[in-house]
């Protein structure tokens, strides 16, 4: 049928396969959320993110419900969150975000990644200096609505800025970040202003960046792909220059 054809069909699988790690992931964050505080998303601002979040990768509603039931069984263990800090060859921070019900397999795993890419894994807190953790909505801004006014009343409640990027698909997302210990507070701001979120996350943002070559790129990325495989593995952050 040709290359072209076995070019969409390798891009097709792998759509289908980092939609089946984002279920997973967000099907973890719903586990959490109900442990933590019910199964309502009314009363559950961290039940109502992972919904968002579900429905921004277009996780179809019966998953969702599922993990919601799944989750409200006491018998259920819940995940016990760990974060990995490490160097990549090259001198290239690297953060690991996990939520694992045997710490055992996890930091094993984590390690072999680490080691069989010539990498160093450190201690926790060695890499509080490189990443600083920010609260990250996204959202598609209505033809109607004015940005600047927006970014004005939304400063009590605590943005530090507002801006647009494009997503994956080329299109503009605006974007509201905030301090780590404002995200109740912006996502409350927000959604009271009748915005519909795309994503709520507590994202990773780097203060710096490592300049790499393009052959010490590719050594990084296998250790972040081996990482992001992960069943285990919520989130890889580093700091290597774009």
């Amino acid at each position: 049928m040709g290359r072209a054809f076995e070019f969409r069909k390798e891009r097709k699988f792998k759509r289908w396969a980092k939609m089946a790690v984002q279920f997973t992931r967000i099907g973890k964050d719903i586990v959490m959320a109900v442990k933590e505080s019910g199964p309502h998303p009314e009363t559950n601002s961290r039940l109502r993110t992972a919904m968002q979040n579900a429905k921004a990768v277009n996780m179809p509603k019966d998953r969702v419900e599922a993990a919601i039931k799944r989750a409200s069984d006491k018998s259920l263990a819940n995940y016990e969150e760990i974060v990995y800090e490490g160097y990549a060859p090259h001198g290239v921070a690297v953060l690991i975000e996990t939520a694992t019900d045997n710490t055992n397999r996890t930091v094993a795993n984590v390690r072999s990644y680490f080691n069989k890419t010539n990498g160093t894994l450190g201690k926790t807190g060695s890499l509080d200096f490189v990443f600083n953790r920010k609260s990250i909505f996204r959202f598609v801004p209505a033809d109607d609505l004015d940005l600047e006014e927006l970014e004005f009343e939304l400063i009590d409640a605590g943005l530090e800025e507002l801006y647009v990027e494009a997503d994956e698909e080329g299109n503009d997302v605006a974007v509201a970040q905030g301090a780590f210990e404002n995200f109740g507070s912006l996502q409350k701001a927000l959604e009271e202003k009748g915005i519909e979120l795309k994503s709520s996350k507590l994202e990773r943002i780097a203060l710096s960046h490592h300049e790499v070559t393009e052959e010490q790129a590719a050594d990084v990325l296998k250790l972040i792909d081996k990482l992001e495989e992960d069943d285990d593995v919520q989130a890889v952050y580093h700091n290597m220059a774009e």
